[in-house]
């Protein structure tokens, strides 16, 4: 089959304006048709992204059956069930996978597990070839223990529970937009005070999801921010013993060792900051300094050539993001920069990826996702001004908010 051709053909069908007379029968068969062939088409990602970004974020064509889903996916995850499918399938001759087989891996009433298995199929996660067994496919291990995906069905799925009392929280609030990250929806629905990190410190099941969601590939850029900031025109300092880049909050130390790696022969000191629990589980090189710091604190460095914050400051509302950028004005020297690695919302046409990050920022935080004008305001408010705005070449406003990356350069005189 000629793919090029296939693509013209539906292009055509769906710009003619010809299927609104067409017969209701025919159109619920198409329907179908269209979802075996997207199901042929789409991967693993996008199976996932499909499952966990559009339920409680309605799109015209997601109905209410995709929370059910997302939820039996979960129930699978929780399970360790494709775990157990994928080890069974390897050791079967033809590949094959019985209910009851599999019950006794994951220690579950066999009737249970085989209404989750045939909750699968029409998923295209699963095959069946019988009433009692079943066949994998090319998603099943997209979903193992091991894979960053089934970390992201255990956070997304948990944060249903919050994102589904948002109207029950605004009803209460007066229709006010949240500011207040002690009094956000997540507060609401907890009945407590505690803030989304301390809440997730007490959950390992769901910080360990977290954590694994953070790191992932979809979540690190696919183009890194040396690659269009002037690294070497702006980070230069006078002796090997100056700090060159401080990473505020920068979990584990990933973009400072990747910086070391794109940069060997550049002088100066790198330090991690973060909280112990963070920075106790860091596997760095010696030559990368370590240093537990609460960023609402005292800035202990003094005079760096450049702070660095990554994706931190869209976790919080714009009364602590200042309070944030304070500490570290307080101690930035002249010359020093401040480097915000950060999505910029586009201000119109905001795509739906976009759109559903703003939405969970503002449930577990009361932050949000900002544009460059509210930057810009942000800066302001801290003391300090906008001198540099980065980003890839040939990237548009929407490109620009998929790829995570977008570097906001601020140079303080």
């Amino acid at each position: 089959m000629d793919i090029s051709q296939l693509i013209k053909s539906i292009d055509l069908v769906t710009s003619s304006g010809n299927l609104e007379a067409a017969d209701p029968q025919q159109l619920a068969q198409l329907s179908q048709a269209c979802d075996r062939l997207k199901n042929q088409c789409e991967s693993p990602l996008d199976k996932t992204l499909k499952l966990l970004y559009t339920v409680s974020f309605k799109l015209p064509e997601i109905d209410a059956s995709d929370c059910h889903q997302a939820i039996t996916v979960r129930l699978a995850v929780d399970l360790k069930l494709f775990d157990a499918i994928t080890q069974r399938a390897s050791e079967s001759e033809d590949g094959k996978v019985r209910v009851a087989q599999l019950s006794e891996d994951v220690k579950a009433d066999p009737k249970l597990v085989g209404r989750i298995m045939r909750a699968l199929v029409p998923l295209g996660i699963l095959k069946q070839d019988a009433p009692d067994t079943f066949a994998s496919t090319r998603f099943t291990s997209a979903y193992v223990s091991s894979s960053w995906m089934s970390g992201a069905v255990i956070f997304f799925t948990h944060l249903f529970l919050f994102v589904a009392q948002l109207p029950e929280y605004f009803k209460e609030k007066g229709w006010k937009n949240p500011d207040d990250h002690e009094d956000c929806p997540w507060n609401f629905v907890t009945g407590s005070k505690q803030g989304f990190f301390a809440y997730m410190a007490s959950k390992p099941y769901y910080q360990n999801a977290f954590d694994t969601v953070m790191a992932s590939p979809y979540r690190r850029d696919e183009k890194s921010w040396v690659d269009f900031f002037p690294v070497e025109e702006k980070l230069q300092v006078q002796s090997s013993t100056d700090v060159l880049l401080v990473d505020v909050g920068g979990g584990r130390g990933r973009d400072l060792m990747a910086f070391r790696e794109r940069f060997p022969n550049l002088p100066g000191r790198l330090v991690l900051q973060d909280l112990s629990y963070v920075t106790e589980t860091a596997d760095l090189p010696a030559e990368i300094e370590t240093q537990v710091h609460n960023f609402f604190d005292e800035q202990p460095v003094k005079g760096a050539k450049a702070y660095y914050l990554r994706t931190v400051l869209h976790d919080w509302p714009d009364k602590q993001a200042v309070a944030i950028l304070s500490r570290l004005r307080e101690a930035m020297a002249p010359d020093s920069l401040l480097l915000i690695n950060e999505k910029a919302m586009p201000e119109t046409n905001i795509p739906w990826m976009a759109a559903i990050g703003d939405m969970t920022m503002m449930t577990a935080y009361s932050a949000a996702e900002r544009t460059k004008n509210e930057w810009e305001t942000l800066l302001n408010k801290a003391g300090m001004k906008l001198t540099g705005f980065w980003k890839p070449e040939g990237s548009d406003g929407q490109q620009q908010v998929i790829i995570e990356g977008a570097v906001h350069s601020c140079e303080y005189c």
